[in-house]
């Protein structure tokens, strides 16, 4: 890369580089974050591990229930079974001994409080350090089982319990619970013990769904209720409540493996983005400020770097393409200089011509030579006209091309009226235009892709200029056959002298002229036969020249071929 390009693509690198790197990097990731939320919602797993938790719960008081409904029941009026109070504390402390995470409270029937383990526990201390037997301990808070900090936690140490309480912010906007059978309240630490539900007679329900809430301070707390039972009547009711610390380890445990791969993924999709978007984004920014120097600069030299030309992909194929369109316009300005410099030298001609004749006039008092040289100067006039109609003709051809729509042409009734005018307005002497045709359907069927009105000059050209070659009452044969490639071959073929050896394809040049002698000079720009292929070359197609050959090897004519592409 030169140094304009170079500074070119500094200009425009911290213009592209970034929205296109960003736009990369968020069509990459953004599935993966979408991924990655999607698995940390594990709302399956973890109602699996509440519902475990939940068994177990109500399982312990169940236990409970059934040794506070056999041992801690008194007999009233009527032989009526009911709670005592005094035989229940005691029996429901030592049931919760070996439980001391779990919060057990008593209710009566009608919901007044009985007994609760934490009271009691408390009571039980308090007694033994007045008696002396043991020191005071600190207890832990009765609030531990609503969310408080300082209660203990099984964690594996203070780190994970801070990774915990981050990632329980984090995912607090997630949905925590769902399910049938479990139930999401979100009661604050200070609301009152949760009363059991009793069914449509006022007597407590067998078995009452349990309550799952989080605290302020994330803790999940569930609580189950079981009803105390002596000889088949309810007698109050057993209220169960744990911190179920371990289903939230165990989510942040798999939430840890999820995120740890999620994290490896994200790197390595940032980086191979990062990656791919500067193996797009750089050839970009370097064709980019290639483009840059061609508009701005004054010489013709490539700037499109070998690298980008050698590449065999996307990019290379809009380098190349690049370059082409620029050689291509650079080989579209040097054909104007030419047409300039070939129209300046055909146009001094004449004006050369009329200048020195009216410089002769000037000088002469002879009628007849004033008479001649007025003749010579109205011929190039004429010869002036009509080389500036055909220079501007031809100035206009590439301009109506690229505006105008091809479209399918049927051929052989094209020649056919061709070949009608012309024998409607031929002159005695004049050759004879016809159309070789074998009367085949399929051969009238074809058509090519093409203008209709600039397709038809191309012809009259090609049969003006065989008219002018052909012998009197000479013969001209029109035809068009289907040739290899998807083609069709138009031909104008005369019995004139031919072509000489070495001009066939110089006839194609601008203003070349080789008219028979029989013809006044300066009838012809010259410029016919170019036009015809220049508008045969626009439509795709291809025009060529060829003598014909006698069985004796004497040359018996011309013969010019349109090949243009054949409509399927």
């Amino acid at each position: 890369m030169n140094r304009d390009a170079a500074a070119a693509y500094r200009e425009y690198r911290t213009r592209l580089v970034s929205p296109l790197i960003r736009r990369v990097l968020l069509v990459n990731v953004l599935p993966l974050m979408v991924l990655a939320v999607t698995l940390l919602y594990l709302s399956q797993f973890q109602n699996s591990l509440l519902e475990a938790e939940v068994m177990a719960l109500r399982e312990q008081a169940r236990i409970y229930a059934g040794a506070l409904g056999q041992s801690a029941v008194v007999f009233g009026h009527g032989g009526a079974p009911i709670l005592d109070a005094p035989l229940a504390r005691p029996l429901l402390l030592r049931l919760t001994e070996p439980s001391p995470s779990a919060h057990a409270r008593l209710f009566a029937p009608d919901g007044q409080l009985v007994a609760d383990s934490r009271v009691e526990a408390a009571a039980a201390v308090q007694h033994r350090g007045a008696r002396g037997q043991i020191a005071m301990q600190p207890l832990p808070s009765p609030a531990a089982d609503d969310g408080d900090d300082r209660a203990p936690r099984a964690s594996a140490g203070a780190k994970l319990g801070l990774a915990e309480r981050f990632y329980d912010r984090l995912l607090s906007l997630l949905p925590i619970l769902s399910g049938g059978r479990i139930v999401t309240l979100d009661t604050p630490d200070t609301d009152p013990s949760v009363q059991p539900m009793t069914g449509a007679d006022g007597a407590a329900q067998p078995e009452m769904p349990p309550y799952i809430r989080r605290t302020a301070r994330r803790h999940l707390i569930v609580t189950v209720a079981e009803p105390v039972m002596h000889e088949g009547q309810t007698i109050g009711i057993i209220q169960l409540t744990r911190q179920a610390g371990n289903v939230d380890r165990s989510l942040f445990a798999v939430r840890s493996s999820i995120l740890s791969l999620f994290l490896v993924a994200l790197a390595v999709t940032v980086l191979l983005s990062w990656y791919l978007s500067l193996t797009i984004a750089r050839p970009l920014l370097r064709l980019t400020a290639s483009a840059h120097v061609m508009r701005e600069s004054t010489g013709r030299s490539d700037p499109v770097p070998v690298r980008l030309l050698a590449r065999r992909d996307e990019i290379g194929e809009v380098a190349r393409a690049l370059q082409d369109s620029a050689r291509a316009l650079w080989a579209r300005m040097d054909a104007i200089e030419r047409f300039a410099a070939d129209v300046s030298h055909e146009i001094k001609n004449p004006l050369s011509s009329i200048r020195s004749a009216i410089e002769t006039l000037l000088r002469i008092e002879d009628l007849n030579r004033q008479r001649r040289l007025l003749s010579i100067i109205n011929e190039d006039v004429r010869r002036l006209d009509r080389l500036i109609t055909d220079i501007s003709d031809a100035s206009r051809v590439d301009a109506e091309l690229s505006r105008a729509r091809t479209e399918p042409v049927a051929v052989v009734p094209m020649l056919s009226v061709l070949a009608e005018i012309h024998q409607a307005t031929r002159q005695p002497g004049q050759p004879v235009l016809s159309v070789a045709s074998s009367g085949d359907t399929a051969e009238r069927r074809l058509a090519v892709m093409a203008v209709e009105d600039r397709l038809v000059q191309v012809l009259r050209n090609l049969i003006g200029n065989a008219i002018s070659f052909s012998p009197p009452e000479g013969r001209i044969v029109l035809s068009a056959v289907p040739a290899a490639g998807g083609m069709v071959e138009i031909a104008v073929t005369d019995e004139g002298p031919g072509i000489p050896p070495g001009k066939l394809n110089s006839i194609f040049d601008r203003f070349y002229s080789e008219r028979p002698t029989s013809e006044n000079f300066g009838q012809h720009s010259g410029l016919g036969l170019s036009i015809s292929r220049q508008i045969v070359e626009t439509l795709k197609g291809t025009i060529r020249a060829e003598n014909r050959i006698g069985p004796d090897g004497q040359v018996t004519g011309a013969r010019f071929v349109v090949s243009l592409p054949r409509v399927a």
